[in-house]
This record gives structure tokens, sequence and C-alpha cells, in this order.
């Protein structure tokens, strides 16, 4: 296993040389440039570049020489933030400049929040003191050990043209094959992302499915990384190397997991990053060993009110998976099979944090059950797709975005159809502190009733599966907690309704004052929707129903009910587990987008007036043919009538187009 670099699509390394005045600087980028010692230098040489095919990658490198001045530190600074690498210089005769590394330079590249490679240079290694000749680990290991980012140390001399070409090889090196990424160089071990990055291409590469590379597959991986086969006796050395060390790294099928990890730590060992960095890139990776973003979609282009969902190929393809870890046939997956095993090729697992972690029903061990798993896979695709998708891949899902998502139709189309054939609905849920929100977003995902108040500052997700009966259809829904304090930010985005598939409003049933701030929010999420274009089903919940109503309850609810022309509030009651179907009523108002529409004063107003309008514009179009065959005194008869009795029309009438021959000369 070996081969040729990948240059982590670099066009191009640009290395800033750095260091206290008097190191040597500008003498060793002219002996690199012109193989030479320069007998005259400027203090500060222009940029330089070295040729394209003086090291191996082919990757032209740029070099900036800088002053060390105070007067001259901002243009310091401004070419340090630049940088790719970093060579601080310090000259083998003067130790006080050693020094200044670790009390000035390495700490301002920390202040400055330089986050590259530093190679540590040691010049004028021809004039140092023979008399105290030290090694130079013995010197730096203090210094690494302190300011981790030090890639690599060497000493040179510009006057013998000494270590001069492998000063910048190791600069450029560090930029296209860090180490960092792939190595912890205290423990002397692969790190958890480059080893769940090289299982994940092991996996791709085990066509079998066996637990291990044969001979044939090995081969194909060798050609796919470094376009070129392996021998038998090749193949048969690559092994004994690794069986010798690691007798688990082979068995008689071939070359294990725990092998092929071996040999790339073995590779990193031994300075040939390069090999490893060429198998990650070969596979789509990037130096934050994630996937690149050519390999994932750059956006998935939709309306506001088209949401996005998984196909039935992903769907299938994740009950395999979800099938294929449940060892135990239990029909669920604990924390450590989903952490360790599941998610062991992807990075990290994308559900241990906001909005994704417990937002889907769990075991009593804090696991997930198929639908529990689908209902995670649900809310992310909807939230964020293009991670979704992403993390499809780290699975080894082959398909691409078009065979893995899918955009739905728009709602407003779904309203003239007057049925969503939507597989996932989003539910937005309004509601005053203190109404019930939280209990009934868990009492959705299966958890116990509490007595205990938490108020709700950020958004908060629950998805499970709805059951559809009598139909048996399974539809996954979404409810977003809204924080009573965040509808005024939500509501000032005019798209902001445009995914929201249904509406439900949570009041205190036994508090009238919860009663009045949800119809104030109902009133203000429905004006919303009449003003936008984007108006959605609601419903009211009436919780704590264990509790006696308030007086003028079944009075107040029946009025505005009536008067908004939805259904009348559905009364639960989490504490006692009386929860009326609501999530089935929910889900059957989402499938009927064109129903349960709450209407407005206002918006009733308008509606009544664009009714007025039409009818008006259908009789002047039905007139107006008439008019062209009067006489124009007649003409302005019939237009003079039209302005006295729709004075709604004005505005069209005094238009000179409904006039003609300077007839507007009458008004």
């Amino acid at each position: 296993m070996a081969g040729g670099a990948a240059s982590g699509n670099k066009n191009g390394v640009r290395i800033v040389v750095a260091g206290d005045r008097g190191t040597g600087k500008s003498s060793l980028i002219v002996t690199a440039v012109s193989e030479t010692f320069p007998t005259n230098v400027p203090p500060v040489l222009p940029p330089s570049r070295l040729p394209d095919d003086i090291y191996p990658d082919h990757v032209p490198i740029t070099i900036i020489d800088t002053s060390s001045s105070i007067d001259n530190r901002n243009k310091l600074s401004e070419e340090l933030r630049r940088a790719d690498a970093v060579v601080l210089t310090y000259a083998c005769d003067q130790p006080e400049t050693l020094e200044r590394l670790s009390t000035f330079w390495l700490p301002e590249l920390r202040r400055l929040e330089v986050k590259v490679p530093v190679i540590v240079v040691g010049c004028k290694l021809d004039l140092r003191d023979e008399l105290h000749q030290v090694s130079l680990e013995q010197v730096m290991s203090p210094i690494m050990q302190q300011f981790r980012e030090i890639e690599t140390c060497i000493e040179c001399s510009a006057f013998k043209n000494i270590q001069i070409p492998e000063v910048f090889y190791y600069a450029q090196k560090a930029v296209l094959h860090p180490t960092a990424p792939l190595f912890d160089q205290e423990t002397q071990t692969l790190k958890p992302r480059c080893i769940r990055a090289l299982k994940r291409i092991f996996i791709l590469c085990d066509h079998d499915r066996d637990g291990a590379l044969s001979d044939a597959e090995l081969n194909d991986f060798q050609v796919k990384c470094f376009s070129a086969p392996l021998q038998p006796s090749e193949i048969g050395g690559v092994k004994r190397v690794v069986q010798e060390k690691l007798s688990e790294g082979v068995n008689e099928r071939g070359l294990t997991l725990a092998g092929f990890l071996f040999l790339h730590a073995l590779f990193i060992e031994k300075g040939r990053l390069e090999t490893t960095w060429t198998v990650l890139r070969k596979f789509g990776y990037n130096n934050d060993i994630r996937l690149s973003d050519d390999l994932l979609p750059p956006s998935f282009k939709r309306s506001p009110d088209q949401n996005v969902e998984l196909t039935n190929d992903a769907i299938d393809f994740l009950k395999g998976i979800f099938t294929s870890y449940d060892t135990d046939g239990d029909g669920a997956l604990r924390p450590t099979d989903l952490d360790d095993d599941l998610f062991s090729t992807a990075p990290d697992s994308p559900w241990t944090e906001a909005p994704y972690k417990d937002a889907a029903p769990t075991t009593a061990l804090g696991g997930l059950h198929m639908d529990g798993f689908l209902s995670e896979w649900a809310l992310m695709t909807l939230l964020d797709p293009a991670k979704s998708v992403e993390y499809l891949k780290y699975l080894t899902y082959d398909g691409d975005a078009a065979s893995a998502i899918l955009i739905t139709r728009k709602r407003r189309i779904d309203r003239k159809k007057q049925q969503s054939d939507r597989n996932v609905f989003q539910c937005y849920v309004f509601g005053p502190k203190k109404a019930g929100k939280s209990a009934l977003l868990n009492a959705f995902l299966g958890r116990p009733f509490s007595d205990s108040y938490t108020s709700t500052n950020e958004d908060r997700y629950a998805v499970n599966v709805v059951e559809n009966a009598p139909l048996g259809s399974k539809k996954f829904l979404i409810l977003r907690e809204i924080a009573e304090s965040g509808v005024k930010k939500l509501l000032s985005d005019k798209e902001s309704l445009a995914s929201c598939d249904v509406a439900i409003f949570v009041y205190d049933s036994s508090d009238e004052l919860s009663w009045k701030k949800v119809t104030e929010l109902l009133v203000d999420v429905a004006s919303h929707g009449e003003g936008t274009g984007y108006e959605v089903p609601c419903l009211i919940v009436a919780a704590k129903d264990d509790l006696d109503p308030y007086p003028m309850a079944i009075h107040d609810s029946t009025r505005v009910s009536q008067d908004m022309g939805i259904e009348a509030p559905i009364p639960i009651s989490p504490k006692l587990g009386d929860f009326n179907n609501v999530f089935r009523r929910i889900v059957n108002a989402a499938e009927h987008p064109h129903l349960s529409i709450p209407e407005t004063e206002a918006g009733r107003s308008r509606k009544q007036y664009h009714r007025l309008i039409n009818r008006s514009l259908m009789f002047v179009s039905g007139e107006f043919s008439l008019c062209r065959m009067v006489s124009d005194v007649e003409q302005c008869k019939f237009n003079l009538i039209l302005f006295i009795y729709f004075p709604c029309f004005r505005s069209y009438v005094t238009d000179p187009i409904w006039w003609g021959n300077g007839s507007l000369f009458f008004f």
C-alpha cells in the first residue's frame, strides 16, 4: 500500500517566514530560491516563488519574508493571518532567539488566532559553538509539549546549504498532509475521527462484507487510491508485516480492520502521512476528515412552503442498518449501539445536541426503537437535509441525493387539491407560559407527567410516528414548541409559517388569562398567515382538563371558534393521560390543509372586498363591449353612472384607459 500524494485540492501554499531580526530569515529564503548564499540581502525580500516541480506534490509555493520591527507589526500580523504555514526562525548561535519563540512568537500566533502548522527552524547551524553542542530533540521537546501547533523542528545552514530544501518541503507537507487531524503525538495513536473515516473506507472496500479484505479487495483498494496494482508477493509482504506486529490484523480471509488501522498508524509513525491522506482524499474526505462539499448537495432549491423528506429508498436503507446493528434482536438500539457502532463510521453522532437530543421517544435505557430511529432521521432531514445526506453517506449509503431526498409539493397546491400527500408534518405549538405545552410534547414522546414546571426559553422539538386510523398508515409528526417570548421574533419573518403544516394553540382551561393570551396568539398567527398567504390549519387545545374550567370558558371558546371558523377546543389532560386523540387530529388537520383555517375580522373584510372587486370586474368587462357601440356622450353618461354607484371603482374609472377622447374633462 503505497503511492503518490494527494494535494488536498490546494492551488498553492503560502509560507510566511517570521522571527527575530538577524536570525537568518532572508538568507534562508534566497538560498532556497537560488541555491546560492547571498552576500548582500535587503531588510525584507519581496514575495518569492519556488518552482512547481521542486517537490513531489507539484504544488506552487510562495514564500513571504517579514520584518520583526515594531513599525511593521501591523503588516506582520496581516501576513501571518494569511499564511498556510508559518516558519519561525531562531539563530543557533544566539540562544536568546530560541527563548523568544516560547516567550513571544508562539504566544503571538495564538493571540492572532493563526491556526496553521508551524515549522521551527534553527538557522546559522554553521556558527554554533562546537563546545556547546546539544541535540535538537533535547532543546525543542519542552517547547513542543507546550505548543502543539509545532509540526516539525529542523536546523539548517544557508551558508553551507545544509537542509535548506527540507525546510520548505516540511512546511508544504504540513499543509498538504497535516499530522494533527490524523495522529495524537502524545499517545502515539490514531485520532478517533481518523479511525472512524478509515473504518468507513474499510467497509466500503469489503465488498463481500466478511470483515476482512481479501487479496482481490486489497488490490482493488490499491488501484483506486494509487492507480497501480499490487503484485501477489507485495500483498503477501504487507500481510506478513502486519501479522508479525499484530496477530489479529490478519485472518484466513485476509486483512482485518485492526490490521488496516495498524498499517496506517505505521505509515504515519514513519512520516508517510501522504499515504493516509491520499486514501482519505480518494474517498472524498477533506482536511477536517469530513466528506468534502463537492460530494454533498450544495443546496436543495425549493419554495418556502415546500418541505424535505427521505425517500422510501433511503428509509429502507435505514431500516436495514437498524436491523443489522440490533444484534440481540430486541427491536431497540442502546445509546452505545448508536454512538460506538452504528455511527462509528461518521465523525460523530449527529443527535447528541439540540435540537435532536431527546427529541424522539426512547426506551427505558435511553435507546431507540425503529420508529424513534426513523423519527430522528425525519427531523434531521426536515431541518437540515444536507446534513441528513452527509450522514447517510457516512453509513455507506451508495445512492445520490436525488435518490435519498424528496422535496414535497407546495402547500398552496395541496390546499387547492384539498389533500396533502406528505409523510412528515410539522406542527407549531403556541401558547402562554404554564399552559401545558411542554407536558404535551413530553406525553407525545411517551414520557411520564411531572408537576414540576420548567420554563421553555428556546424552541424545542418532539418527533414521533402517528398511526392514522382507520387507514393504518403512519405519518411522522414533528411538534415545534414556540416559547411565548419568541413568537414576535418568529412572526417578524414573512415566511415563518411557510414550512408549518398545522398550528395548535395550547391554553390552561382553568385560567381565564391563559385563554385571553392564547386567543391573542391565535389572532396574531392567523393575521400573519392572511397577510403573507401562508395560512395554516389551526386547532385549539384546552389543557389541564382535570381542573375545573373558569366560569365563562364554554361561552368564550364557543364564541371564538364560531367567529374564526375553526373547531371547538380539544380538551386534554396529560396528568390523567387523556389526550382525546389530539395527535391524530393534528395529523388529520395537516392532511386537509384547506380546512380549519382561522379567519380574522380583518381577513374576512379583505376577502369580501376582493369578492366585490372580482364581481365588479366581471360586470364591467361585460358592459365594456356595449360601451364601445354607443356614442361618446352616451359612453360618458354610462361611465358617470359607474363612478357614482360604484365608488370602490373610482381608481379604475379615472384611468384614461377607460375613457378615451379626452373624456376625463368631465371629472
